[in-house]
């Protein structure tokens, strides 16, 4: 019982192994070819999950997307036998899905080994020995970026169609190299490496002219920034104090509405009767006259009249305010 119990165990064990072995994944962007017995079979899978025969199948994962092959140091020797060293070359380059099964048929998964970095070599190279130091390093320096890619695409259009370069970018050459019995013209090679140390010195002058500019527009910047934020300050005061000053009219306002009440008004109409001078007796004791011609404008109009009138144009003058 217990050696079946271990036979169970040991292919269960197995299956796992085998199980693990087989599932594999595919990242978005690129493309799994499958080997079996060292031969590329034609079926390729996309992004996912995917299971092959374990031990006996194999794949490789091959990108279809935008990717930039990088090729650093790289010699290039000039018509006067002068070596440049570039410090850096880089190849943006997408293959496309359909072309894949193809392009690793005829130069394995490492593609670009073949079609992109030994072909940067030789190009350049090409280029290089049919021109001067001095062409070379400064005359057609700019160039050379577009030259390296028609000739790279012209060559991949034939030998592997579906892989297309998108751009190239050449670094600035890091050191420059002579071997006095290889070089043609020392003078020239001399000449040339004058011109490029007064090259080097108009760069640097520049990158300083740059930084200095560079400092100026961020010292404006800050003073335009401090000027906007102290125009800020002076007009959240005015504001405050504008609003100080309604919240007073306002006030006003408001008091000199709570005296337009009856009780106020009847308040003033005694205070004004209280306040004439003109008071006649009869002979009769409760009876009492009062002048009105005393408490009365040339209109006709009594003093408590007078007085809402003249209460409401100060209401009027104050909302104007």
């Amino acid at each position: 019982m217990a050696h079946a119990g271990a036979v169970v165990a040991a292919m269960a064990g197995v299956m796992a192994i085998m199980l693990h072995s087989s599932i594999h994944k595919i990242e978005e962007g690129h493309l799994a070819v499958y080997y079996r017995g060292g031969a590329l079979l034609t079926s390729p899978n996309g992004p996912g999950y995917h299971i092959m025969m374990p031990f006996i199948t194999s794949y490789r994962s091959v990108q279809t997307t935008l990717q930039t092959d990088e090729i650093k140091n790289v010699p290039c020797g000039t018509s006067g036998g002068v070596m440049i060293y570039f410090d850096r070359i880089e190849v943006v380059n997408m293959l496309v899905p359909t072309a894949v099964v193809d392009i690793v048929r005829n130069y394995t998964a490492d593609y670009d080994k073949t079609l992109i970095f030994n072909k940067i070599h030789h190009e350049l190279n090409q280029f290089c020995s049919v021109h001067t130091l001095q062409e070379v390093y400064i005359e057609l320096f700019d160039i050379i970026d577009e030259n390296l890619k028609t000739a790279l695409q012209k060559d991949l259009n034939v030998m592997a169609p579906g892989l297309t370069i998108q751009d190239d970018e050449t670094a600035g050459s890091t050191s420059i190299s002579t071997a006095k019995e290889n070089v043609a013209d020392p003078e020239e090679a001399e000449k040339t490496r004058l011109l490029i140390t007064a090259q080097t010195q108009k760069v640097v002058e520049k990158e300083a002219e740059t930084e200095r500019k560079k400092a100026i527009i961020e010292a404006q910047k800050v003073a335009q920034v401090a000027e906007i934020q102290f125009q800020q300050k002076v007009m959240e005061k005015e504001t405050e104090k504008k609003i100080s000053e309604i919240e007073g009219l306002v006030l006003l306002l408001y008091t000199a509405l709570l005296k337009l009440t009856p009780e106020y008004l009847e308040l003033m109409k005694y205070q004004a009767i209280a306040a004439n001078s003109k008071i006649y007796f009869g002979q009769d004791i409760p009876n009492m006259f009062v002048d009105s011609s005393a408490s009365r404008s040339p209109n006709g109009e009594s003093a408590e009249q007078l007085e809402a009138l003249s209460m409401r144009e100060g209401l009027k003058k104050t909302s104007k305010l």
